[in-house]
C-alpha cells in the first residue's frame, strides 16, 4: 500500500518532471525558428530585398540557455549575433527582426532604430515621453548594439558598475525604479576573435579591480571571419590566456567558466550557478562558450567554404546545436521523433509569417506613395507642353518595379518637376506639395532626432542668471569650481565625479580637493589609468539614470576614451530614433598650457566625432559652473573643456552658484565695437583681450564675441547680426589650419550668410599645423599670439 506523502512526492515528482519537458521543448522551439529566421533573412538579402545580413545561426541553444537567467532589471550589451537571446527573452520578436533587415522607418515596426540601423541590433527604451525614468526593474533591458567589435564591452562595465552604486550607496536606496538594491547583473556577449581587441582586455581587468556583477560570454566558434582562432589568441584560448585573472580566496579579479555551446543541459547547469553567484557577491565572470559554429558563415557578404576545411565542415554539421540538442531531447526520452518533427515544421510556418508580415507592414506605405505619384504625373502629362513621353516613362518603370524604395518615389517626383519648373498648371503645383510634403516626412525618417527634445533637451532649459552680492568674494577658479561641486554633490544624489586622481588629491587642479573627505569614496573617487573604460563607466552609469561626471584629465588623451564616445553616445539619440538617452558629462581641461600632448585644441577631430553631443569651451570656471547646472537639467550627453590655464584667476563668486544656468548655443559679447568682429572661445579669448588694448591705442574698435559652445552654435544666429554692424569678421581658434576655425567660418559665413555683409574678406587664424612646442616660446610661436591678433586686425583694417 502507497503512503499518502509517497504517493504526494510522486505526484510532486510528475508534476516537476513534466514543466521541465515543457520548458525544455520550448527551449528548443526557440532554437528553431530562430535558426528558420536566419535561414530565411539570407535569402532575403540574397533576392535584394534586403540590403545586408548578419546573423547568430550556430549559437541559438547557448542563448536559449543564457536567456533562462535574464531577470527584469538586468541588462544586455551584447552584439549583432545575439537574436536568439533577444527572441528568448522577449526584446524582441522575429517579425521586428525583419522589419529591422528591410529598414522600416516606422518605430512602430521596427522599434529598435526606426530602420537606421543594421538587423539584430536591438535596444529597450529607458525614458518615457514625459522624460522621467521608467521602472527599468520590470523590463528586460538591453543598451543598443553597435557594429564596432568590442564596443560593447566598456558601457557593460559601466552598466554592471551601477549595480554596485546602487547597492553600496546609501542615498540611491530611494531610487527603487532604477534598481532593486544592485540585485541587476550585466550580461555582456562578444564573439571569440574580437577578445583580441584592447576594450576587451581594458574592460575585464577594471571589472576584476572593481568587483561589479558582469557576465561575459564568449562565442568562440574558432574563426574571426576567415581567420583562425590560433592566429587571434595566446594559447588558443581566451579563458587559458586570461587564467591569471581568476579569482582566488583573498584576491580581486573574476571566475572563469568553460562549456562546449551544443551541451544544453550543461549550459543551463553552469549558467544557472554562474548568474546566481554574480548576482549574490557581484564577482564578475567569463563563460568561454566553446564549440560552436557558424552554419551559413560569417554574414550575406560571403561563403565560409572558401576557408574551412572539409573535416571542418563535417565536425560543424554533426556539432550544430540544434542537432545535438534534438538528439539530446530524444536520447532522454523527453519527447518522439513526431513530436520534434511538428516543432521543427510550425518553426518554419513562424518565420514565413513573420518575414511576410513584416514586408508587408514595410512596403505598403510605399505603395502607397507609388500611387499617389502616378496619379499625380499622369495629372501632369495630361497638361498641354508637357513632355509626355518623358513623365510616362518615369512613370512606368516606377509602376514596374516590383520592390520600389522611398527614394525611387522621390526620384520620380523630383524628375517631373525638374523638366516642368516652367509649367504654371494646379497639377504642376499639387505634385510639388507632394513632393516637398514626402520629403519633410522622410527627412523625419532619416535625419531628425540627432539631440534630444522637449524636456530632455537642453535647449529647454530655463536661463537662470548669475546673482552676485555687492561685495561679492573673488576666489580662484578652481576654488569656484571646489564649491559648486561641493554643493553638486551634496544636493543631488544621483551624481558622482570620478577619473584619474580626481578623489584622495581631488583632481590634478584641485576642483575636488577635500570633497573625497567629505562626501565619501563612493561619490568621488579614482580609478585607474584607463580612459576607454572610464568612458564606458560613465556611459553605463548614465544609461541607468546615474548623472556620472567621468573626468579625462586632459584634452590630449581623449583619443583614448573616443572610440565609445562617437560611436556610442553621440550617436546614441539618432540610432535609436530618440528612444534612449545617456546623459554622461564628460569633464577635462585643454588649450594653452605647456608641451605636445598637454596643450592640445583638436576641435576638428572632436567636431567631426562627437555630433549628438553638446561641446562647451567656457572661457572660466564660473562659466562652466553654469553650463554644468543646464546639463544637468536636462537628459543629454556633453563634453565640457575647462581652460587650463583660467585654475588660478581670479573670479567673483555668485551667490546662486548650484541654480544659475548659461544657455547653451547662445554666444556673448564680452566687448563692443564697430571695426571689426572677432569671434573665439576658450582661453584664446585672453590673448585677445590682451590684443585689444593695443587696438584701442591705435583707434581701432573691436567687437569680441565668445561662442560659449562649439555644439550647438549660435543657434539664434546672433554672430552674423554684429557682421551687419562691423562687416569685417575675424575667427581666431587654438585648432591646427582648417580645424576649429574652419568650423566657426563655415557656420557664420555659409549658415548664417555671413559673406553678404563683408567689405573684406574674412580671416581665420589658428595654430600651426603641428602640435604645440615645449615652453613659454613654443606656446608662442606654436598658438595665435597677441602680436598675430593686432597683425591681422590691422591688415583687415587697412585693406
Amino acid at each position: 500500500m502507497i503512503e499518502n506523502n509517497e504517493l504526494t512526492m510522486n505526484t510532486e515528482s510528475r508534476l516537476s518532471f513534466e514543466e521541465f519537458r515543457k520548458e525544455v521543448l520550448n527551449d528548443y522551439r526557440l532554437a528553431c525558428e530562430s535558426r528558420e529566421v536566419s535561414l530565411l533573412a539570407r535569402k532575403e538579402v540574397l533576392t535584394g530585398k534586403a540590403k545586408f545580413g548578419i546573423f547568430g545561426d550556430g549559437k541559438e541553444v547557448a542563448q536559449v540557455a543564457m536567456a533562462k537567467y535574464f531577470q527584469p532589471g538586468d541588462f544586455r550589451s551584447g552584439y549583432y549575433r545575439d537574436q536568439t537571446f533577444a527572441f528568448a527573452s522577449g526584446i524582441a520578436t522575429p517579425e521586428q527582426f525583419f522589419s529591422q533587415m528591410y529598414a522600416d522607418p516606422d518605430l512602430a515596426n521596427e522599434p529598435f532604430s526606426g530602420g537606421r540601423q543594421m538587423n539584430a541590433h536591438f535596444a529597450t527604451p529607458n525614458l518615457d515621453q514625459d522624460g522621467k525614468w521608467l521602472d527599468l526593474t520590470k523590463i528586460k533591458n538591453t543598451a543598443t548594439d553597435m557594429s564596432p567589435t568590442a564596443a560593447q564591452m566598456p558601457r557593460a562595465l559601466g552598466l554592471a558598475f551601477a549595480s554596485k552604486l546602487f547597492r553600496e550607496v546609501d542615498v540611491l536606496k530611494s531610487f527603487s525604479r532604477l534598481s532593486n538594491n544592485g540585485n541587476e547583473v550585466c550580461f555582456a556577449t562578444i564573439g571569440d576573435a574580437s577578445t583580441s581587441e584592447g576594450h576587451f582586455w581594458e574592460t575585464m581587468n577594471a571589472a576584476g579591480v572593481l568587483q561589479v556583477p558582469l557576465a561575459v560570454f564568449v562565442w568562440d566558434d574558432g574563426y574571426g571571419i576567415s581567420v583562425q582562432r590560433e592566429y587571434q589568441t595566446t594559447k588558443d584560448s581566451i579563458s587559458v590566456a586570461m587564467e591569471g585573472f581568476r579569482k582566488a580566496e583573498d584576491t580581486n579579479g573574476f571566475d572563469i567558466y568553460n562549456v562546449k555551446g551544443w551541451d544544453y543541459a550543461g549550459m543551463c547547469e553552469v549558467f544557472e550557478a554562474g548568474i546566481r553567484k554574480i548576482r549574490e557577491t557581484h564577482i564578475p565572470a567569463l563563460f568561454h562558450v566553446e564549440e560552436l559554429t557558424q552554419p551559413q558563415g560569417h554574414s550575406t557578404s560571403g561563403s565560409h567554404e572558401r576557408y574551412k576545411t572539409k573535416d571542418r565542415l563535417n565536425w560543424e554539421k554533426e556539432y550544430d546545436c540544434n542537432s545535438q540538442m534534438r538528439e539530446w531531447i530524444l536520447e532522454n526520452a523527453l519527447a518522439d521523433e513526431a513530436t520534434l518533427l511538428t516543432i521543427e515544421a510550425k518553426a518554419k510556418t513562424v518565420a514565413v509569417d513573420a518575414r511576410k508580415t513584416a514586408w508587408n507592414k514595410y512596403i505598403s506605405p510605399i505603395r502607397e506613395q507609388v500611387d499617389a505619384v502616378l496619379a499625380h504625373g499622369k495629372a501632369v502629362a495630361a497638361v498641354p507642353h508637357t513632355d509626355k513621353a518623358m513623365i510616362n516613362g518615369l512613370l512606368h518603370e516606377l509602376q514596374v518595379n516590383r520592390e520600389p524604395l522611398r527614394r525611387d518615389v522621390l526620384k520620380t517626383a523630383a524628375s517631373i518637376l525638374f523638366h516642368h519648373k516652367k509649367i504654371k498648371s494646379s497639377a504642376v503645383a499639387e505634385l510639388k506639395t507632394f513632393y516637398e510634403n514626402m520629403l519633410k516626412l522622410e527627412k523625419e525618417n532619416y535625419n531628425s532626432l540627432l539631440h534630444a527634445t522637449g524636456v530632455n533637451s537642453v535647449l529647454n532649459v530655463p536661463v537662470v542668471p548669475a546673482e552676485y552680492e555687492e561685495d561679492a568674494h573673488s576666489l580662484n577658479g578652481y576654488e569656484i569650481l571646489n564649491k559648486y561641486f561641493d554643493q553638486l554633490i551634496e544636493n543631488d544624489p544621483r551624481v558622482f565625479a570620478f577619473g584619474e586622481d580626481v578623489g584622495h588629491i581631488g583632481d590634478v587642479n584641485q576642483g575636488f580637493a577635500g570633497l573625497q573627505q567629505k562626501h565619501g569614496k563612493q561619490r568621488i573617487f579614482d580609478t585607474g589609468i584607463r580612459e576607454l573604460t572610464i568612458m564606458g563607466q560613465g556611459i553605463g552609469m548614465a544609461l541607468r539614470g546615474l548623472r556620472p561626471i567621468a573626468e579625462i584629465q586632459y584634452l590630449d588623451y581623449l583619443l583614448y576614451g573616443l572610440q565609445p564616445l562617437s560611436d556610442d553616445v553621440a550617436s546614441l539619440q539618432y540610432r535609436t530614433k530618440g528612444i534612449q538617452h545617456c546623459p554622461i558629462i564628460v569633464r577635462t581641461r585643454g588649450h594653452r598650457l605647456e608641451g605636445i600632448w598637454h596643450s592640445g585644441s583638436p576641435m576638428g577631430m572632436i567636431l567631426g566625432a562627437l555630433r549628438g553631443m553638446n561641446v562647451c569651451v567656457p572661457r572660466n570656471m564660473v562659466q562652466a559652473a553654469g553650463m554644468y547646472n543646464s546639463l544637468l537639467a536636462a537628459n543629454e550627453p556633453a563634453l565640457v573643456i575647462e581652460s587650463l590655464n583660467g585654475y588660478r584667476l581670479k573670479e567673483r563668486l555668485p551667490q546662486n552658484l548650484d541654480k544659475f544656468t548659461v544657455p547653451l548655443g547662445i554666444p556673448e559679447v564680452l566687448h563692443e565695437g564697430s571695426d571689426i568682429t572677432i569671434v573665439s572661445y576658450g582661453s584664446t579669448l585672453r590673448i585677445i583681450e590682451e590684443a585689444l588694448v593695443t587696438l584701442k591705442q591705435l583707434d581701432i574698435c573691436c567687437e569680441l564675441i565668445d561662442v560659449q559652445t562649439l555644439l550647438p552654435f549660435d543657434i539664434n544666429h546672433s554672430i552674423v547680426e554684429s557682421l551687419k554692424k562691423t562687416n569685417r569678421i575675424l575667427f581666431v581658434d587654438e585648432d591646427v589650419p582648417g580645424g576649429g576655425s574652419a568650423y566657426l567660418y563655415q557656420q557664420v559665413m555659409e549658415l548664417q550668410g555671413g559673406y553678404r555683409w563683408l567689405d573684406v574678406a574674412p580671416r581665420t587664424l589658428s595654430a600651426q599645423a603641428h602640435r604645440p612646442a615645449y615652453g613659454s616660446d613654443g606656446d608662442y610661436f606654436s598658438k595665435p599670439n597677441v602680436e598675430d591678433v593686432i597683425r591681422v586686425v590691422l591688415e583687415m583694417v587697412e585693406e
